[in-house]
């Protein structure tokens, strides 16, 4: 383990240099293009078997190590947002309307600065190691289950993956066992009423009053029906009706998410948002179309590797706190990885210093202390020596 520390110390500054020209360079699920090319060229200069193109747009790398033992995966996304960068950085992005506003372009540094250092240690190593590059985290279907049907996770014995977590301190470690994320799904509902003059009211079916009703409506799903022992979510997070001041809307169209952590309330909320929108648009003699789309599963972390996570995360020199995390609402497509094989995925914190308050992760100013960049690479590669250690 101190040999790890010590030559991952080294290599900070190139992980920091990593990050930064991936920010600059972002690019959009499923239209990666040079951030593949880089990531292989990366592996490839240090020996490691690589294959390009896994599941369209991935790369997978793999060091064998000198002795034999169980083979880990490690992953790390590496797609970026349709957002404009408002940070004044040296780093900021140089794409116009695109930017890294999640840390993916730190999860790449981190796994690209530990696998170096691996490399180093290549012959003391009791097994394998598989660096997973995910595309498209952020983009349903995703990159992993297109990843894994490609074969990324043959051989695998255990993964291990971690989130850099903007509004979590420096230094925290944050773990779950069981449900940890949310499978984050999309509904979309067209209201369709009968337009005309805004002085003429009686002569409509006003699509925007139903569409205000309907929002009104929605929320008692949760509220009233959803037990306060499960948990869920519904947001109705667009809505457009253009028109010019005077003409009432003829149609509406709505688009929301849901958040839950079980099939039971996952699929009652879908058929429940299908009989709401029914029955309010049946009060005013309103149709309708409704299109639910499920997008990741739950992401549900197994138990021993989390307890070995939990118990070693410590030993890393820049953890300064280990702590079990409630459930989030957020979703991410690592779930598919852990309904194949036995992991954990767990947040590591890099919220900035010397900022008035943190900007969330998928706002335009959105960043991270880099410093998290070392602290991420220690725990996933002290996970990974102790889980060869413990089954070699």
């Amino acid at each position: 383990m101190e040999k790890l520390y010590q030559l991952l110390e080294q290599e900070y500054g190139e992980m920091v240099e990593i990050r930064r020209h991936l920010h600059q360079h972002p690019e959009l699920s499923f239209e990666e293009v040079e951030t593949p090319k880089y990531i292989a060229r990366f592996h490839e200069k240090l020996g490691h078997e690589v294959r390009t193109g896994v599941g369209g747009r991935g790369v997978v790398a793999t060091l064998k190590g000198g002795k034999p033992g169980p083979t880990v995966a490690l992953r790390a996304d590496f797609d970026a947002l349709p957002i404009q960068e408002e940070n004044d950085v040296p780093y900021k992005s140089k794409v116009d309307g695109v930017m890294h506003a999640c840390g993916h372009d730190g999860h790449t540094a981190s796994l690209l600065g530990l696998a170096k250092v691996l490399n180093q240690m290549q012959e003391d190593l009791p097994g394998n190691v598989v660096f997973i590059h995910q595309h498209a985290e952020e983009l349903p279907p995703g990159g992993a289950i297109a990843m894994i049907e490609d074969g990324c996770l043959d051989g695998v014995d255990v993964i291990f993956g971690t989130h850099l977590w903007a509004t979590c301190p420096l230094g925290e470690i944050g773990y779950r066992t069981g449900p940890f994320m949310a499978a984050p799904d999309r509904f979309d509902i067209k209201i369709q009423g009968y337009g005309g003059h805004g002085s003429q009211p009686e002569l409509t079916k006003d699509s925007i009053v139903i569409a205000g009703q309907l929002i009104g409506n929605l929320q008692q799903i949760v509220s009233r029906k959803v037990s306060p022992l499960d948990t869920a979510v519904v947001s109705v997070c667009s809505i457009e009706a253009k028109n010019p001041y005077n003409i009432i809307a003829d149609s509406v169209s709505m688009t929301g998410t849901v958040r839950t952590f079980t099939e039971e309330v996952r699929s009652f909320v879908e058929k429940e948002i299908d009989r709401v929108t029914k029955g309010t648009c049946l009060v005013s003699d309103a149709d309708y179309t409704y299109t639910y789309t499920r997008g990741y599963p739950p992401t549900v972390n197994h138990k021993e590797e989390t307890e070995l996570l939990a118990r070693v995360a410590g030993l890393a020199p820049g953890v300064e706190s280990v702590k079990e995390y409630a459930p989030q609402m957020g979703g991410e497509d690592f779930s598919y990885y852990l309904q194949h094989v036995k992991g954990t995925f767990f947040f590591t914190g890099a919220e900035k210093a010397g900022r008035e308050s943190s900007y969330p992760h998928h706002h335009p100013k959105f960043d991270i202390d880099e410093r998290a960049l070392l602290i991420a690479a220690q725990v996933l590669g002290t996970a990974t020596i102790e889980y060869m250690k413990n089954h070699s």
